[in-house]
């Protein structure tokens, strides 16, 4: 098998915190399924504020406790009320026990945190939680933190198919719209453990309207650092300009993945002054909604068109120019095929 198709069969490895949703979407007492190629977790909210992940299966009957609802600090299941707790241990069933003891019925629970506004899970071996980390981005942390507003989307593609485009820049035609990168020469291109840098000399926002916020006497938009640092991606212009993308696997053909876009300042448009800090939140609210969304809904319809096309043609030739496409796919068939060897 070449490592093309190897890449798009490879899911993402589970011993890494991954976004899942957005904190202020799981309100006290709210439950919602999110998924981790193909498992589906409960995520919910007890009436304490604590957030809780498990297994989204009651050991009973086998219904999605999603279904259910959260009471106090418990997650209940729908149909005969056995009510579990944060450990996915049974913590109460309201019915006769028919003489026997409480039993000690139990499913998987993940370990949870909130950072960036993002609930992270992490789906693997639970006792190796605390030797990985959330991405730091100190940018985002304390008093001077800069304005980031995220954005997600859900494609119907292969988790690998978005890492190839967001840092391929050689698909500049799609984008000739709104002009976020042309001219792009690829001036580096190496794997180093577990990521893969890319660098482009390019020129970095001169689509019609995006040109005028971006303050060229300040940041040197002619080359762009990117990185697959697995299982994420980010990138960074001149310093002042930069990206995280997090993925996250919902099954072998579709993706939900995670923008956040953050500035150190953007300027008013024909002046020499910035937006103020106060400003640039709401300021990047409506860039997401007029120009950074339906830029990257054009990567959607590439990356699902890619899929149809991968899964109609994916014994035909392969064709490809960029190297930097194979460095990420040989990262991301590496780390699957390492943690097949490490499963029970």
């Amino acid at each position: 098998m070449n490592m093309r198709k190897k890449a798009r069969a490879a899911g993402l490895h589970p011993d890494y915190w991954y976004a899942v949703e957005y904190d202020h979407a799981v309100r006290p007492g709210r439950t919602v399924e999110v998924r981790f190629w193909n498992r589906s977790i409960a995520l919910y909210r007890g009436e304490d504020g604590l957030l809780a992940a498990i297994e989204n299966r009651c050991v009973h009957r086998q219904l999605k406790l999603t279904e259910g609802s959260v009471e106090g600090c418990h997650l209940v299941c729908a149909y005969h009320g056995w009510a579990y707790n944060a450990a996915g241990q049974v913590a109460h069933i309201p019915h006769e026990l028919f003489g026997r003891s409480m039993p000690t019925f139990k499913v998987a629970s993940y370990p949870v945190r909130v950072r960036y506004g993002l609930i992270w899970i992490f789906p693997g071996d639970p006792a190796k939680a605390g030797e990985r980390a959330v991405p730091d981005i100190p940018e985002l942390e304390g008093a001077g933190r800069w304005a980031c507003a995220p954005l997600d989307f859900t494609w119907k593609a292969h988790h690998s198919l978005i890492i190839d485009n967001v840092s391929d820049f050689t698909h500049a035609w799609l984008h000739r719209t709104y002009q976020p990168f042309v001219n792009a020469r690829l001036t580096r291109c190496e794997t180093e453990g577990d990521r893969v840098r890319v660098s482009y000399d390019s020129q970095i926002g001169r689509g019609a309207i995006s040109k005028f916020f971006v303050d060229r006497r300040r940041i040197d938009t002619n080359h762009i650092e990117l990185c697959y640092e697995y299982p994420y991606q980010w990138s960074d212009t001149g310093g002042k300009i930069k990206h995280w993308c997090f993925l996250l696997p919902l099954d072998a053909r579709t993706t939900r993945v995670f923008f956040l876009f953050y500035f150190e300042a953007l300027k008013i448009p024909l002046t020499p002054f910035r937006i103020p800090r106060w400003l640039m939140t709401p300021v990047l609210r409506l860039a997401n909604r007029f120009l950074i969304a339906p830029l990257l809904r054009q990567d959607g319809f590439a990356v699902e068109a890619e899929q149809e096309a991968h899964e109609a043609h994916h014994d035909a030739p392969i064709a490809e120019l960029n190297p930097a496409i194979g460095h990420f796919q040989r990262l991301t068939v590496r780390k699957w095929e390492e943690q097949c060897l490490t499963s029970p």
